[in-house]
């Protein structure tokens, strides 16, 4: 399980330049907010971005929503810029674009000391070293996926499916859990297609993710809905653990319920269920 109990089903990308976005995510029902200084700002407004932004987070009034900085990447002439200016935010994690080996891990973890760190996959190097990076500092807490950055590298185009994406997205996947982090699904382009927004969340949220990040407002509901535990999972959880519980006490090492073998680690998983949602009914209120 990530170490962060903190629900991440929605991650939102908003830009760090925009007074108004940055005022409108006080008020909207994202799990966490991506405050961007890199894809979108323009390169004439990256030192306006960061002040706006800082005075921004200085302010607060983001509740309980996760504030992470997303900063350009190591080899542009802003980086080293918004490191030093991110180390002075009012924010939980700083998110680093294009990582691709452990050290870049590395070389933030010394410039941001107890600060929080994501990383963005999405390159080949990145998804390849995916396992490396995930253990390279205690400061690393989530992968986030950089599906369209990664497409393009790979030259996939979209299919509904992501078939042509799959193994970037399980090698990333698999190596956040080896590693104990928050992994969180890429993007969906079309914010307007509701019903195409829903299949892609269900399928991440099948393949393990923890949830989604997003390019518009308007994806949240569908996103909220799809990673948290419905109704039927949390009363087959209850009832998973309650028959295990009188399994054990009776001295047998396995439980039934609806006709299915339940042992130790389903009851792991059902307890997991649980927490994931007092964790949202806690965040939600």
């Amino acid at each position: 399980m990530p170490r962060d109990a903190h629900p991440y089903r929605s991650v939102l990308y908003l830009p760090a330049s925009k007074e108004r976005a940055l005022a409108k995510a006080r008020t909207l029902a994202a799990d966490a907010i991506i405050f961007d200084l890199e894809d979108a700002v323009a390169p004439d407004a990256k030192d306006a971005a960061r002040a706006t932004l800082k005075a921004a987070l200085d302010e607060g009034g983001f509740g309980a929503r996760r504030r992470i900085v997303r900063i350009n990447a190591s080899d542009t002439p802003w980086h080293a810029d918004d490191l030093a200016a991110a180390a002075e935010m009012q924010c939980d994690a700083v998110l680093l674009p294009k990582v691709g080996a452990p050290q870049d891990i590395l070389d933030a973890a010394a410039a941001l000391p107890g600060r929080a760190i994501w990383a963005m996959i999405e390159t080949a190097a990145g998804v390849l070293n995916a396992a490396a990076i995930a253990g390279a500092h205690p400061a690393l807490e989530g992968f986030v996926l950089g599906t369209n950055d990664l497409a393009k590298e790979l030259g996939a185009r979209p299919h509904p499916d992501r078939l042509p994406m799959m193994t970037a997205l399980q090698t990333a996947l698999l190596a956040a859990r080896m590693g104990g982090l928050v992994v969180v699904d890429g993007v969906y382009n079309a914010f307007k297609d509701d019903d195409g927004l829903r299949r892609e969340c269900e399928q991440g949220r099948d393949l393990g993710f923890d949830g989604k990040t997003l390019i518009h407002p308007a994806q949240l509901d569908i996103t909220n809905a799809v990673f948290a535990p419905s109704a039927d999972d949390i009363s087959l959880a209850e009832r998973q653990i309650a028959a295990f519980d009188e399994a054990t006490a009776a001295g047998q090492g396995v439980a039934v319920v609806d006709g299915r073998i339940v042992e130790n680690l389903h009851v792991e998983q059902a307890r997991a269920t649980l927490a994931k949602a007092r964790a949202i009914e806690a965040l939600v209120g």
